[in-house]
């Protein structure tokens, strides 16, 4: 007879699974209930910048990427619609990468793996029974809805697209970034320290984004080009493209109690911020780090599901990602201003960051290391 389950995580993605291998090294016994996969999905684009915590979580699972799967950055160059401009430089700060941009696909595929080796964590096909469940299904969760939670959710004017592109030019390890009339596109390198290859997420209107991924691929590369200032040479389509709509959100409640047990929150279940920090996925190993060490450092008395320990978690990630959720929604905000006055401010801000030294190395940091 099956021992039963201490906990039961809901959601086999990235968040998911790194959860369930954290517990599991504590011994607890973690049933992972298996996303279904869609007949006929397409190829995943998506890649993420993961920060240094993120990736020291990973290494210490043993699941980080290889070299080819995992480009660091060593430099960011960031523009304005008006001459503003921030350079940043990993060396400036003695560090070997600002940011490493792991692809998706290879990622979970090495969590899966990982997970397939841990006698501690069971594969389910629907939920079981468990002291605590923790929701990992992102942001359309049904069991967040199935337990009741108020997610509050403001969309942006923006649908996000994702795609793969590759370049004439290396990429030389730098992230590019470009604000435009309220526009924001990003190129993630991609391939390795040589590679020129990109990962892109350009944020505009649902029209626009609409009419981006209708048109042929030439013209969306030529597009591509006259939007990135020809930076990385001319641009080849090589994915699919992807659109999703763009939106702040948080989940009123965090944790709680159901017919099934205790719950909690984590990843995009929990909160959603704009792609234009590249932070999603690092709240997300957040959450699960911070819960992870809350039930290893609990009393040998109480329970997984203790609701004054999870209480404790809740409070700790609610506080931990405020300053950012709220430093990237006033970004979003300022640079979809239209106006001559907005665009003067955002540029003269962008500018004097580039000079200010210790406020840009203080900037840096933050990112590095949240």
């Amino acid at each position: 007879m099956a021992l039963p389950l201490d906990v039961c995580i809901r959601g086999s993605g990235i968040v998911g699974r790194t959860l369930a291998l954290l517990l599991a090294r504590e011994r607890l016994r973690v049933g992972l209930v298996e996303t279904p996969t869609q007949p006929n999905a397409p190829a995943d684009v998506r890649a993420y910048a993961l920060n240094r915590a993120s990736k020291e979580l990973l290494d210490a699972l043993r699941c980080w990427p290889s070299p080819q799967a995992a480009t660091p950055v060593t430099h960011m160059q960031i523009w304005g619609d008006r001459g503003g401009e921030v350079n940043f430089d990993a060396s400036e700060l003695g560090a070997t990468a600002l940011t490493w941009i792991v692809d998706v696909p290879v990622l979970e595929a090495q969590l899966a793996q990982a997970v397939g080796f841990q006698p501690q964590i069971e594969v389910l096909t629907a939920p079981a029974p468990a002291k605590l469940t923790v929701v990992c299904e992102g942001r359309a969760s049904s069991t967040r809805a199935e337990f009741g939670v108020d997610f509050q959710v403001t969309p942006y004017t923006q649908h996000a697209l994702a795609a793969r592109i590759q370049c004439e030019k290396p990429h030389g390890q730098n992230a590019r970034q470009w604000f435009s009339n309220g526009d924001i596109l990003a190129f993630l390198p991609m391939g390795g320290e040589q590679g020129n290859s990109v990962a892109i997420v350009w944020s505009v209107s649902p029209e626009h984004a609409a009419r981006l991924q209708a048109t042929s691929p030439d013209d969306f590369c030529h597009e591509l080009e006259a939007a990135s200032g020809h930076a990385l040479g001319q641009l080849t389509l090589i994915s699919e493209r992807r659109l999703w709509p763009l939106q702040k959100a948080q989940a009123q409640q965090w944790t709680g109690q159901a017919a099934c047990g205790a719950w909690v929150l984590a990843g995009d279940a929990a909160h959603n911020v704009h792609p234009l920090a590249g932070q999603g996925l690092n709240l997300g190993l957040a959450d699960v780090a911070e819960l992870a060490k809350t039930l290893r450092e609990r009393d040998y008395w109480r329970d997984v599901g203790d609701a004054k320990l999870l209480r404790r978690y809740e409070r700790a990630r609610k506080a931990g990602m405020l300053a950012l959720d709220t430093g990237m929604d006033g970004l979003q905000l300022l640079f979809a201003r239209e106006g001559e006055a907005w665009r003067t401010l955002r540029n003269w801000g962008m500018n004097t960051v580039e000079r200010s030294g210790l406020l840009k190395q203080w900037l840096t940091r933050q990112a590095m290391d949240f």
